[in-house]
């Protein structure tokens, strides 16, 4: 089959193109500009190229039988998208491709505002580690693995995270599902919280009648099961849950915690002791929830044990980039407030003691429009702030948005709102070698990251 991919170096696309190189079809494909996974893809075969033309679509793939994948990023009046649907091929979002993948195999699908990225790398890192194994298509590069993609050679269930952006969650069949957060987001589509809070609603409605819901327990949420699921709710002990953590020990940058879990089918529930492979205490609910989905699939506390201990975290989630004794570098991934609030609050429990720099890019003028009070209460957290401007994705500019709201909410004022050209010679005339400093957003402020390091490694 002849597979055209339409946004192919997207993290969640470059994950369905190489699973269906894998698997013997032919596949290229467009994206705006070259990356480490269009790299990787052209070293395994795939033939893409950078530039919107439809006289640049390779010939093979040019007829009506081809099948055209697209990213909601695509902008409906993309030369290629427009010319494949004018000649009538079959063209279909990639959330549509991935809910075909879940009623090929057992789809365990993460959904939430925040933790699916690092909830569906650690969830595929302990099957992949036990002997149950499986497929996963991640939203992230697994630090384990350097791949946003894993294959089973024997097992049947795929790890997938399960986006709530354009509804696309609602073209998959889960068979079992986990369900993190449902803070409102993405209101440029929904419109209301309510309507965001349904539609999570309504993925519940798609988790198969043998499987089973972990969901966290507090969510504003009144799952819609079919006859048959199960639901279990995880959290802190004390909340009542089915799976709960507590004694919860940071000790010499490890951390330790107690993982309770219910008995199932003639197995006695227990607590199990673990270690944490990534130290961070907002990881801790979202290794319950894994642990939790890994143990219904069956595997062993032996397994579990080892692979919670190894895991090594999702790149861009709390990474540590430079960490040595007078500086330190880390990059993160948050860009909802639910997301940054507790990103700022792991480094001051990491770094009590340490003056703490944020630099923040802001993903999305309409998130920012919603939610620009908020942001402005969690970077009042940080020492020091640098704001750089709005990163736009998908989204036209919108009059009188700009990060000067945030700014302007702030309680003390940034040191600077910069175009990120500019934060490099802000830093190196400032002169001051901050002793944390922590870089944050969804944007392409990562490509500044290696910049920064290297400033700061210079300045040891």
């Amino acid at each position: 089959m002849n597979l055209y991919f339409i946004g192919i170096g997207g993290i969640g696309m470059s994950n369905l193109a190489r699973y269906f190189l894998s698997k013997g079809d032919a596949i290229a494909g467009y994206d705006l500009t070259p990356s480490p996974l269009t790299a990787a893809l052209e070293q395994e075969g795939a033939a893409i190229h950078y530039e919107d033309s439809v006289e640049l679509i390779p010939e093979a793939w040019r007829g009506p039988d081809t099948l055209v994948v697209y990213t909601p990023a695509i902008p409906q009046d993309h030369s290629e998208l427009c010319y494949y649907r004018a000649q009538g091929n079959r063209v279909i979002k990639r959330a549509e491709l991935l809910g075909e993948l879940t009623r090929r195999e057992r789809g365990l699908c993460v959904a939430g505002t925040h933790g699916k990225t690092t909830t569906s790398t650690m969830l595929a890192h302990l099957l992949h580690q036990s002997h149950v194994g499986c497929h996963a298509f991640l939203g992230g590069i697994s630090n384990n693995y350097r791949t946003n993609l894993l294959i089973s050679d024997h097992s049947d269930y795929a790890v997938i995270e399960a986006d709530e952006y354009d509804r696309s969650f609602h073209h998959l069949a889960p068979y079992m599902a986990i369900v993190t957060s449902a803070d409102p987001d993405h209101l440029d589509i929904y419109h209301t919280p309510a309507a965001y809070r349904e539609s999570f609603e309504h993925f519940t409605s798609l988790i198969d009648p043998e499987g089973a819901l972990v969901m966290r327990q507090g969510i504003a949420l009144t799952p819609r099961l079919q006859p048959g699921t199960r639901l279990y709710r995880y959290g802190s002990v004390s909340e009542r849950v089915d799976f709960g953590y507590d004694a919860v020990e940071i000790t010499e940058g490890r951390l330790f915690f107690d993982w309770h879990y219910p008995a199932l089918e003639g197995q006695a529930g227990g607590v199990l002791r673990v270690e944490l492979g990534v130290p961070l205490l907002v990881n801790v609910e979202n290794a319950v929830a894994a642990l939790a989905v890994a143990y219904l699939c069956g595997a062993r506390l032996e397994e579990l044990t080892e692979a919670i201990a190894s895991f090594q975290g999702v790149y861009r989630r709390f990474d540590r980039v430079v960490n040595t004794p007078r500086c330190v570098l880390i990059d993160d991934y948050a860009h909802h407030p639910g997301e940054l609030d507790p990103s700022i609050r792991s480094v001051r429990q990491l770094y009590p003691e340490r003056r703490i720099l944020g630099i923040f890019q802001p993903h999305l003028y309409s998130r920012t429009q919603d939610f620009y009070r908020e942001f402005a209460h969690s970077l009042d957290q940080l020492d020091e702030v640098i704001l750089l401007d709005i990163y736009p994705a998908r989204e036209r500019p919108i009059e009188g948005v700009t990060s000067q709201l945030i700014a302007q909410a702030m309680k003390r004022p940034p040191l600077a709102v910069l175009p990120k050209t500019e934060l490099l010679p802000f830093l190196e005339a400032r002169g001051v070698l901050p002793e944390v400093t922590l870089m944050v957003g969804a944007g392409d402020i990562d490509r500044l990251v290696p910049q920064v390091a290297h400033w700061l490694e210079q300045q040891l």
